[in-house]
């Protein structure tokens, strides 16, 4: 039933925005296992626009922001609003928050996260990931921190390390022209020839829905057999490429922990029941700014071989 629902929506997204899948799998990925996911890529390259495909689709609720320089916490999370009130000789000061985008949204987008003034984004990230604003729980399901690319024309510094191993996805977004891919350029500008510029956009899940779903990741059993690769990727990138804390992020929260719920998360993406070794390959949507590009270049080739490592402890059929 799941993968038939996610194949719906996931034809929906390609009826819309052609190409990006790694970026369509990870937003996926991130409603169903309620973690945050950080986007680079240049300017156009749909970053928002798919975010808001799979609110509008999901009927969630979606909040917008472009972060700035000035950002203040109050324009994410709400304002204080102090009124006075007579009452028989005494004046009443009375107080209440005026709940924000951060407190009242589903989904949040919030665009060019690297601009925030460090004092906002710190405390904003921590509410995303306790998802608690002082005693009130966020209804909040995933929050999409996207960004500009750090090159120079971009004008854009990176996200410090600790902030960035707050999104445990992780997807590096490039357009078509910059990757040479004239068939999906041409497809782009043939999308566009012939459609209006108001589409709808059908509605194919909701949050009791969700809900469900996420309840399964949470129960679908990872066998010995994937614990131990998941174990053997760390070692492998640890022991073999040299990785450690001075040039990559490979936490214990990240790679012990929330990995598990990644996998998981593709399991039910994919209708099973169970994960298979195959769910291993969701590791490359949470390594991209997390280790070195040429290590990164090789994530198929260590994955692959630790599929196939194990595909060979597996005994054969005894003679007949």
């Amino acid at each position: 039933m799941s993968k038939s629902l996610f194949q719906k929506l996931r034809k929906e997204l390609d009826r819309h925005i052609i190409g990006h899948r790694e970026v369509k799998t990870a937003l996926l990925l991130g409603i169903l296992s309620r973690e945050h996911i950080y986007i680079e890529g240049p300017p156009g390259t749909a970053k928002t626009m798919l975010s808001e495909i799979v609110a509008a689709s999901a009927q969630l609720k979606f909040f917008f922001y472009q972060l700035h320089r000035d950002t203040r916490l109050s324009e994410l999370v709400g304002d204080m609003v102090i009124s006075k009130e007579a009452n028989n000789e005494e004046e009443i000061i009375r107080q209440k928050i005026v709940k924000g985008g951060i407190q009242t949204a589903e989904i949040c987008l919030l665009d060019d996260i690297s601009r925030a003034p460090g004092e906002s984004l710190n405390v904003l990230l921590r509410i995303l990931n306790e998802r608690k604003f002082f005693e009130d729980n966020l209804p909040l399901m995933t929050a999409i921190a996207t960004s500009n690319p750090t090159a120079d024309e971009y004008y854009n510094e990176p996200l410090d390390p600790a902030n960035l191993d707050r999104f445990v996805l992780q997807i590096k977004s490039v357009g078509t022209s910059h990757m040479r891919d004239w068939k999906t350029a041409q497809q782009i500008i043939s999308l566009y020839s012939e459609r209006d510029e108001k589409v709808e956009i059908p509605k194919m899940l909701d949050r009791k829905r969700l809900d469900k779903l996420h309840a399964q990741v949470k129960a679908t059993p990872i066998s010995k057999e994937i614990q131990e690769g998941l174990g053997e990727f760390i070692r492998i990138l640890v022991e073999e490429f040299g990785l450690d804390e001075t040039n990559s992020l490979i936490s214990d929260r990240t790679f012990l922990v929330k990995a598990l719920k990644i996998i998981r998360a593709n399991a039910v993406l994919n209708g099973r029941k169970s994960c298979v070794m195959k769910d291993l390959e969701v590791l490359k949507y949470m390594t991209v700014f997390r280790i070195p590009p040429d290590v990164y270049e090789q994530l198929d080739a260590i994955l692959e071989r630790l599929m196939t490592k194990k595909k060979a402890r597996k005994p054969s059929n005894p003679p007949t």
